[in-house]
């Protein structure tokens, strides 16, 4: 990765962590390219919740609940820091921004992560976990995008109305 081309540091903790679902992505270098850094867990607390019927994992934007995350820090490029704007849903759905993340090595960085700033309240009664796992003990594995009913490329994200105020 050329480093004239390395302007965006990314905090991921969801499926898109490697070994997670959609790690694809962020190795597919048509969606631009991303390069590992890091694990690294949030500076602030966040409840990290997995909901819809379609498990996914949601940060939610209430900062000083549940725990610090933790997650992987990944050094993008334009292209792909528009592909997961694309992804995610950002900015109808999911809202990108700069928070601070402590590396394994204790060095605090700035980076970019995604959080669900609008939700029901009563995701925050949903149980919170630090470190997300589609195959962990909670038996909520999360539902790939092509495999789930009425999935349609051209409308995003639909679960939209389960999680939305």
């Amino acid at each position: 990765m050329n480093p004239k081309d390395i302007k965006n540091l990314i905090f991921v903790y969801g499926t898109l962590k490697r070994s997670q679902p959609n790690y694809n992505v962020m190795t597919d270098q048509t969606n631009g390219e991303a390069k590992f850094v890091c694990t690294a867990r949030t500076v602030e607390s966040y409840p990290l919740v997995i909901a819809s019927r379609y498990n996914i994992p949601f940060l939610l934007g209430k900062p000083g609940a549940g725990y610090q995350i933790t997650g992987e820090i990944y050094s993008v490029d334009e292209k792909m820091m528009k592909f997961l704007d694309d992804f995610e849903g950002h900015p109808g759905f999911y809202t990108r921004l700069q928070r601070q993340v402590i590396t394994e090595d204790g060095k605090t960085l700035m980076s970019w992560l995604y959080i669900l700033e609008k939700f029901h309240s009563e995701m925050l009664n949903f149980p919170m976990i630090e470190n997300y796992d589609s195959y962990g003990d909670h038996g909520r594995p999360y539902v790939e995008r092509l495999a789930r009913q009425g999935y349609d490329p051209n409308n995003g994200n639909i679960e939209k109305n389960e999680i939305f105020i």
